[in-house]
């Protein structure tokens, strides 16, 4: 897999070396950091969505399958 590279605006960058140092932390640490915990709150809510509908329509996928 190759890797990410991101081009923040100027001022997120900032913000983001701002907080990586005041964290004694490096930006891409606090960045994949934040970028995991996004990937996981936003999964939770597909899940939940997809989980919604399945149940919503659960005859007719059912009928569908057979």
């Amino acid at each position: 897999m190759s890797e990410l590279a991101l081009h923040p605006e100027p001022a997120l960058a900032q913000a983001l070396h701002d907080l990586a140092d005041a964290q004694d932390r490096s930006p891409e640490d606090v960045a994949l950091d934040a970028l995991r915990r996004h990937l996981h709150e936003e999964g939770g809510r597909v899940r939940a969505v997809a989980e919604r509908i399945a149940a919503e329509h659960a005859e007719l996928l059912r009928r569908l399958g057979e």
